[in-house]
C-alpha cells in the first residue's frame, strides 16, 4: 500500500513550495514540480503533443535554468522542451551529499524517468555540458544529439583564482540584466557548494568524454567567452579526431550565450537538428554574426532539400 505523508508535512512542502515560487511567473512555459529521489525538484515545460521530440536544457555552475529561458523559448514550439532546476540549484531542493558531475548526470536520466521519457536531446551551457558528456557516457542509448553552448570545467578554467578572475571579466561581458538573473541563484548556491562543486567539475574528463562522443553534436562557442581559449584553438581540438562534432562560432558572444544571443543560438540549433547547413540568422540582426568553422568528418552533412 502506498504511504501517504501526514497533514503537516504536506501543508509544510507546500508552504515550502509557496515561499520558494515567485508570485510573477518568469516565463509561457508551465512551472511544475515533481519528487525525485525525495528531493523536490522544480521545473518548466513547454505544452506540446506526445509526439513532439524532447530537449532538455542544462543549467551552469551555481545557476538554475531560469537564464536559460530566452533559448528555451524560442524552441518551445518546435520541441517538448523541459528546463529543470538540478537538484542542489536554483529552486530545487537540495541532496543530502554533495553533488559531483556523475551525480547530476544520474539526476537528469531520474528526472526524465519520472517524466515518463526515454530518449530526448540535451542543450546544456557551461557546467551543463561536461554532465551531459557524462549522460551520455552512461546513458548512450537515451541521447538523441548534444548541443553544448560555452562548455566549461577544463585547464583553462584552473586553478580557482583563476576562474574567478574569468567569471569578473564575463560578467562584462553579458548584458546588465543578466545580474538580475544570476546574483540571487549565486547567493542560494552558495560558498561551501561553490568550492565543492569546483573541485568536482575541473577534476572531470571533459575533453575525454567530449571526443569520445558517438551522437551528432554541436558546440557553440563566443569569441568574446574568457572561460574558453580562442574559438581557433577549440577548433584545432575539435579536429584532433574522427569525430561528430559540429563546431559553431557566435561573434560578439561571451559566455552566457543562451541568455544574451537566444536568436541567433535558436536558429544554430533548429539548423543543427534538421542538418541543415549553418549561417547567419537574418532574423536576428545586430553585431552578433554565426560561423561554422569545424564539421567532424563523422558529423552528418547539410541537406541539399532543406
Amino acid at each position: 500500500m502506498a504511504s501517504h505523508p501526514s497533514p503537516h508535512v504536506a501543508d509544510q512542502s507546500a508552504k515550502h513550495r509557496a515561499r520558494m515560487h515567485p508570485r510573477r511567473p518568469q516565463s509561457w512555459l508551465a512551472e511544475r514540480w515533481t519528487s525525485v529521489d525525495g528531493i523536490d525538484v522544480f521545473y518548466r515545460e513547454s505544452e506540446q503533443p506526445p509526439d513532439a521530440p524532447v530537449m532538455m536544457h542544462v543549467h551552469g555552475f551555481g545557476l538554475s535554468g531560469r537564464y536559460l529561458l530566452p533559448t528555451a523559448e524560442r524552441l518551445g514550439a518546435d520541441f517538448h522542451t523541459l528546463v529543470p532546476d538540478l537538484p542542489g540549484f536554483g529552486r530545487s531542493g537540495r541532496a543530502r551529499n554533495a553533488l559531483d558531475v556523475p551525480d547530476l548526470a544520474h539526476a537528469a536520466a531520474r528526472f526524465l524517468d519520472d517524466r515518463g521519457i526515454e530518449k530526448v536531446t540535451l542543450v546544456g551551457n557551461s557546467m551543463g555540458c561536461p554532465v551531459i558528456c557524462e549522460f551520455a557516457h552512461h546513458f548512450p542509448e537515451r541521447l538523441e544529439r548534444a548541443v553544448l553552448v560555452s562548455p566549461a570545467g577544463g585547464r583553462h578554467n584552473q586553478p580557482l583564482a583563476r576562474a574567478v578572475g574569468q567569471l569578473s571579466r564575463d560578467g562584462t561581458r553579458e548584458p546588465a540584466r543578466m545580474i538580475g538573473v544570476a546574483a540571487p541563484d549565486y547567493v542560494r548556491f552558495g560558498v561551501p557548494s561553490t568550492f565543492r562543486m569546483f573541485r568536482a567539475l575541473t577534476g572531470y574528463p571533459s575533453l575525454e568524454r567530449l571526443l569520445a562522443l558517438r551522437i551528432p553534436t554541436l558546440v557553440v562557442v563566443g569569441d568574446r567567452d574568457p572561460l574558453l581559449p580562442p574559438p581557433e584553438r577549440v577548433r584545432r581540438v575539435a579536429a584532433m579526431t574522427d569525430n561528430h562534432v559540429l563546431l559553431v562560432k557566435i561573434e560578439g558572444a561571451a559566455h552566457a550565450i543562451n541568455f544574451s544571443h537566444p536568436g541567433e543560438l535558436a536558429h544554430v540549433i533548429r539548423s543543427f537538428m534538421a542538418d541543415r547547413a549553418i549561417v547567419d540568422d537574418p532574423d536576428s540582426p545586430g553585431r552578433a554574426a554565426v560561423t561554422e568553422i569545424h564539421r567532424g568528418t563523422r558529423h552528418p552533412r547539410p541537406s541539399a532539400d532543406l
